[in-house]
């Protein structure tokens, strides 16, 4: 496709970036310790911690990892954990020793967690102790070897950690019971590490770094292979973009999205460390009220979201009374901006709410639009440098100008494929090397892209996937079920909402059956919103279920 967008590239920014600036993810991460040093990298909770600091822990949780564990470069080693300090300790650490991270969601259940965990392989876990009775349920059907627990005060200091703790485990009643044998404590694996001097690993930037899982275009959860070099690439993409907009060693993050999120893990937490920004966590981002007090305490410059979290703030009577004179950049990904919001966003705060696009296989973006625009655009906005995009249509032949077709991308930050499913692989990958997004798109004069339509069933609720396969599949197995159909329908607080149709099997069969039904196997966010009970689902003449009638039906009215 000819690159039309080039003419509408910012000033200075170039259309390809050297790639290769570092060997590996642990290199950027020594690189920003010893440029940084005393600046602070991270606030959480009361605590913070410097970028010589998270250097000293990471390289203790990577010796731990090395010589207590004797693990070899390569293995799997699990996070589940919010937004937390332990979570850029365990990560850095791990890309130090050359080990792969699966990034695991904290709210999963144990039928997703035991997936995702057989799959990958991971010998180690890293949990925060929340959510450890979910893990006890599931282990024994893993190959997962070491376990170790964190507390949420871990890394606050003795008193105000102790407390934190204390509150957590007996006020709150945040901790279930749970028991996992041999299990190790977190800050004693940083105090074993700390014994043995850290090995450095010779890692490369074609050496695997993270199993992401994503549905792909199935919905059965797949690990996206994502090599040094993807996500190094596509930060240094960023980096070319919005670089003469950021002032090094000066910015404040605001990371409310999780740090296991690909939006937020290449954003928020390598790029951001690599600038020496200062990052702000969010362990709790659905408490706004505590939210804005934390907003409230940091000179924060920079704040990235999605479509929800940014409507949810605005929604609060507080957020507008916080002080934005130092906010210049507010970043929204993950899902579609809506234009009300970002209106809003416009007014309250003073400035633009700049979207970007892309998707865990791209590391994850491949769109962003530029960042001196002075309105909301509706675009996903044009290509990053050294990335093509190609409209194309059923045939994989690109589409005229102005015609929509299936927006397909290529570069350096797109995955090697997904974790041992190379069939999976061949449907998402051309064989010119382009990943197929599933999004229709159409390409203005201009170059700008806008995304007209979607071509896979996947529902983006409040930035992350949903795959109809799979709540159909676990909603099949309620016994008072005889058909079930997922779509996704507008709503106005999460982007998209799980409506599900069901044919009951038993007449006496309740709504608020299925929804306990489900919550036992669905993250919340999988958890239909709406429940309809039909006589029957519209199908093909060979029986397959028509999603797109019911979505038609539902776009009627």
């Amino acid at each position: 496709m000819e690159k039309a967008w080039l003419a509408s590239y910012p000033p200075g920014v170039p259309a390809e970036v050297d790639v290769a600036r570092f060997s590996s993810i642990g290199a950027l991460f020594e690189y920003g310790v010893e440029r940084w040093g005393d600046r602070t990298a991270y606030y959480c909770m009361g605590g913070q911690l410097s970028f010589r600091q998270v250097g000293v822990l990471a390289r203790q949780f990577a010796s731990y990892l090395q010589n207590e564990l004797k693990l070899p470069k390569g293995t799997r080693i699990a996070l589940m954990m919010p937004n937390v300090l332990q979570y850029p300790v365990s990560l850095f650490g791990a890309m130090l020793g050359g080990y792969t991270v699966v990034n695991c969601n904290p709210l999963y259940t144990p039928r997703e967690l035991e997936h995702q965990l057989k799959d990958s392989g991971a010998q180690v876990i890293v949990i925060i102790e929340n959510f450890a009775h979910t893990l006890q349920k599931v282990i024994d059907h893993t190959v997962v070897k070491h376990v170790v627990v964190a507390s949420l005060g871990d890394m606050l200091g003795t008193v105000r950690g102790g407390l934190i703790n204390f509150v957590v485990r007996h006020v709150k009643k945040m901790v279930p019971k749970w028991s996992l044998p041999n299990a190790v404590r977190f800050n004693k694996t940083l105090s074993q590490g700390a014994r043995q001097a850290f090995k450095p690993v010779d890692v490369s930037l074609q050496d695997l770094a993270f199993l992401q899982y994503t549905g792909g275009t199935t919905g059965v959860a797949k690990g996206a292979m994502l090599r040094h070099g993807n996500p190094l690439a596509n930060v240094l993409q960023a980096h070319a973009w919005v670089q003469g907009n950021l002032c090094e060693g000066q910015e404040v993050v605001v990371t409310a999205l999780p740090l296991y999120h690909i939006f937020s893990l290449t954003a928020n937490c390598i790029f951001f460390f690599m600038i020496g920004a200062s990052n702000v966590l969010i362990p709790n981002p659905r408490d706004i009220p505590g939210f804005i007090k934390e907003l409230a305490k940091y000179p924060f410059t920079v704040i990235t979201g999605v479509n929800t979290l940014f409507n949810a703030l605005l929604n609060h009577p507080d957020f507008a009374k916080l002080d934005f004179s130092r906010l210049h950049l507010s970043l929204g990904g993950g899902m579609a901006t809506q234009k009300a919001v970002a209106d809003r966003w416009q007014q309250v705060t003073g400035g633009m709410l700049l979207e970007a696009y892309g998707l865990t296989e791209a590391s994850p973006a491949l769109c962003i639009n530029p960042v001196n625009l002075k309105a909301f655009n509706g675009a996903i906005g044009l290509p990053l440098p050294s990335t093509e995009l190609s409209l194309r249509d059923e045939d994989g032949k690109e589409v005229p100008p102005g015609s929509p077709g299936e927006l397909c991308g290529r570069g350096p930050q797109v995955m090697l494929g997904y974790w041992n499913a190379p069939d999976e692989t061949a449907k998402v990958m051309t064989e010119d090397g382009f990943l197929r997004t599933g999004d229709v798109a159409v390409m203005d004069e201009g170059g700008f892209f806008r995304v007209v339509d979607r071509k896979k069933d996947i529902i983006v609720v409040s930035g992350f996937n949903v795959y109809p396969n799979e709540i159909e599949d676990v909603v099949a197995t309620h016994p008072g079920v005889a058909e079930a159909a997922v779509i996704g329908v507008p709503d106005a607080h999460s982007g998209e909402a799980v409506k599900l149709f069901v044919v009951r099997k038993d007449p006496k069969l309740t709504v608020d059956d299925i929804i306990r039904h489900c919550k036992k196997d669905l993250t919340r966010y999988k958890v239909p919103h709406f429940v309809e009970f039909r006589d029957s689902l519209p199908k093909t003449n060979v029986g397959k279920i028509l999603r797109r009638a019911l979505r038609n039906e539902v776009e009627k009215g």
